[in-house]
């Protein structure tokens, strides 16, 4: 039987790094065990926020693959600041408060002058490449995958100029996105958000979200069907670790400006001050990007001292620390616009077989998956009594030689298992 030829359209792709670039390479990996082609196009000179050479090795052999050239803006702002085009291009956003002139800029002309993102210039070269290669190759589905949002403008007029189906993946939500608020918006640009979305959703034949939360946001908006696909896990090849000596709490993942719990730096400092040897036993294990102003209130509570901060690592070194580090952290920004977003890691996280201490907004959505499968404790920011007590019980736990976590139905979020969803999916659009 022939396979099911489907265009996947995504900015991410190895050798970029982070969360971004997960949910697409591993839908591709098992598509072809469903009965589905997967054909990729990609821009042909991105500017990646983070490299992982090692993702490279991932890519199915099965994916046709092409690129076509992109401009970004991004590229002339590294003239002025290098570093903060950097940060702000992987969502390292600085307080409002310690924001420059030169932030306040960035930020505004982001926000305002490429609508809906710095990656808009891809769409006309996009739609003229595209359009020739689908009716040449006789393909019928096409998938847009955001953020970056821009690129389901493309797959918005390949399907008015084509007779193709057309899928929008939303890996996180448009407007409602936590970093959204903080690009200095005028009201027209706000609007102007607001109706792209509208178009969006209105005119995909179907849409793919990650979370009920968002599924729920978008329902009030279209009334095109909604599919829940969330990310998930994969069978990952890191060899067997040993755990490490301290009571380790990792942290793997950006740690924005506003992932910066108080009530989490303030108990370990009482438990530190409470138990004589917590503070000899505890490593605080940051992972990835970490903001000035998270690192700042670290060395303000006194911490200091407890802290690896290691930077960005591979994927797979990341595997390898979730395996043998003693707590895992998950940190999700306070506000009602978040509660939507489930982390990638989180189901990394869970098959890790280490307990999970995450924080998050009231009615999180990845709070109900942790409670149901019995992979940790979920907090919101306000919970210090309880978010302390619990972390007295894991490192209590962690002396005895008996902390582990006791998971239950994961196989339900495997990668395999998802992308027989999806396939599915695409077979019937």
């Amino acid at each position: 039987m022939s396979q099911k030829k489907v265009l996947i359209i995504t900015y991410y792709w190895p050798p970029a790094g982070g969360p971004g670039v997960q949910r697409w390479l591993k839908f591709v990996k098992y598509l072809p065990e469903f009965g589905v082609q997967p054909i990729v196009y990609i821009p042909e000179n991105p500017t990646y926020p983070i490299i992982d050479e090692q993702l490279v090795q991932e890519v199915s052999n099965e994916v046709v693959i092409i690129r076509n050239k992109i401009f970004e803006p991004y590229q002339l702002a590294s003239f002025l600041s290098k570093n903060k085009t950097k940060k702000m291009n992987s969502g390292i956003i600085p307080n409002q408060k310690k924001q420059s002139f030169l932030d306040k800029a960035f930020l505004w002309i982001r926000g305002n002058l490429f609508i809906p993102d710095a990656r808009v210039f891809w769409v006309k070269p996009s739609v003229n490449f595209l359009q020739q290669y689908i009716k040449e190759n006789q393909i019928d589905t096409i998938v847009t995958s955001g953020p970056p949002h821009s690129l389901h403008l493309i797959g918005l007029e390949l399907q008015k100029r084509l007779a193709v189906k057309w899928i929008a993946d939303f890996r996180d939500p448009w407007t409602t996105i936590g970093y959204h608020k903080a690009l200095r918006l005028s009201n027209f640009a706000a609007s102007t958000h607001k109706k792209l979305e509208n178009q969006v959703l209105n005119a995909a034949d179907s849409i793919l979200v990650t979370s009920k939360t968002t599924k729920a946001e978008f329902e009030a908006i279209t009334s095109k069907p909604i599919t829940v696909i969330t990310n998930g896990y994969d069978s990952e090849e890191v060899s067997v670790q040993a755990l490490d000596r301290k009571f380790s709490m990792a942290h793997i993942g950006s740690l924005l400006s506003e992932r910066n719990p108080l009530a989490l730096w303030e108990s370990l400092v009482e438990l530190c001050e409470e138990h004589a040897t917590f503070k000899s036993d505890l490593e605080i294990k940051l992972i990835g990007a970490v903001s000035q102003e998270v690192l700042g209130t670290i060395e303000r509570v006194g911490l200091n001292a407890c802290v690896n901060n290691l930077g960005y690592v591979s994927h797979k070194e990341a595997i390898a620390h979730q395996r043998k580090s003693q707590v895992l952290l998950l940190i999700e920004i306070n506000s009602v616009d978040t509660k939507s977003i489930i982390p990638g890691k989180l189901f990394e996280y869970m098959v890790s077989n280490r307990p999970i201490i995450a924080i998050g907004p009231k009615d999180s959505d990845f709070a109900e998956i942790i409670t149901q499968t019995n992979t940790g404790v979920f907090f919101e920011y306000s919970d210090k009594v309880k978010l302390k007590s619990v972390i007295l019980d894991y490192y209590n736990q962690f002396l005895q030689g008996k902390l582990q976590s006791h998971p239950v139905g994961l196989q339900q979020f495997s990668r395999k298992n998802l992308t027989q969803e999806l396939a599915i999916l695409l077979k019937k659009v």
